[in-house]
């Protein structure tokens, strides 16, 4: 039995054209729950509220089960809250991704907050590979992900940041960038990280010890117990990949990949070939990816 919920947004959460703020805050979540049942995984609880939407689209033969996630407010303002809670059951094997690009817009001084909660129990994987948030200038983001992890469960993650809008000629000088991670297993924190970039942060992303004038910065993590062994295959992968720098770490049961480069574009296309090369080799999974990530 599928449990399915949906609450739509209230009238009130209309958007203002005017100022580029909503008239009100909008706070989406959304809950997807997998288990494995009749030898295969199954959805078992589906909830959103507006403005999050989650889609379920048909899965290839030979992959995942896949859940979407889709804003469709078109975007995040100053207030706005998404509260995103994946979880799946012991034996069970999915994928979730986003429908395109998050967009978070100026603020006028509220932040704007998504929380991602994943909880992968024993001898199951789940892959969340959102794609990337643009921050524009003058914005204000926080963003925390959280990973709990229990027995011997799999998880590849990943979160993509874009500073500006490029095809305008944007760069992002002022503003709030928030990207923070904590990963435990069996109620044991193993990792946690922060990036903080806080009101005038022009010179933290244009410095050589910073970001360099990079565009976008990717993180990339698989947390498994035998994560370490796959560090010399993703060497191996980033190496001939061009218009990005990138690093790979092994500690605790972690595999961490970072990435940063001048090419939004390119930073895209080495999160993606990375991810895709990671997933067949730690889980023989397909190196196709979800048509999405085509577009």
């Amino acid at each position: 039995m599928v449990q399915v919920a949906v609450a739509d947004r209230p009238e009130n959460s209309a958007r203002d054209s005017g100022c580029g703020e909503k008239k009100v805050a909008v706070h989406g979540a959304a809950t997807v729950r997998f288990e494995h049942r009749h030898g295969e995984t199954r959805l078992a609880t589906l909830y959103h509220h507006d403005p999050l939407r989650v889609l379920m689209p048909t899965p290839r033969r030979d992959d995942l089960p896949i859940a979407v996630l889709a804003t469709t407010s078109g975007g995040m303002v100053g207030g706005d809250r998404m509260d995103i809670a994946l979880s799946v059951g012991p034996g069970a094997r999915a994928l979730v991704t986003t429908q395109a690009a998050e967009k978070v817009y100026r603020s006028t001084g509220a932040d704007c907050r998504i929380d991602t909660a994943l909880s992968v129990e024993d001898g199951a994987w789940l892959e969340w590979m959102p794609q990337e948030a643009i921050v524009f200038e003058g914005s204000r983001l926080r963003r925390r992900t959280r990973i709990d992890l229990s027995g011997d469960a799999r998880v590849i993650a990943g979160e993509m940041l874009v500073f500006g809008r490029a095809a305008f000629g944007e760069t992002v000088t002022r503003g709030l960038i928030r990207d923070a991670w904590e990963v435990a297993r069996d109620g044991r924190l193993i990792w946690a990280d922060a990036l903080h970039l806080d009101d005038d942060i022009a010179e933290a992303l244009a410095h050589p010890a910073g970001f360099g004038g990079a565009a976008a910065c990717a993180t990339l993590l698989h947390a498994a117990p035998d994560a370490a062994r796959h560090l010399d295959a993703i060497r191996a992968l980033a190496e001939p990949l061009e218009g990005a720098r990138i690093g790979a770490t092994a500690l605790d049961g972690l595999l961490i990949v970072r990435i940063l480069g001048g090419d939004a574009r390119a930073v895209r296309r080495a999160y993606a070939a990375l991810w895709s090369g990671l997933r067949a080799e730690a889980a023989g999974l397909p190196t196709r990816l979800p048509r999405l990530w085509e577009v």
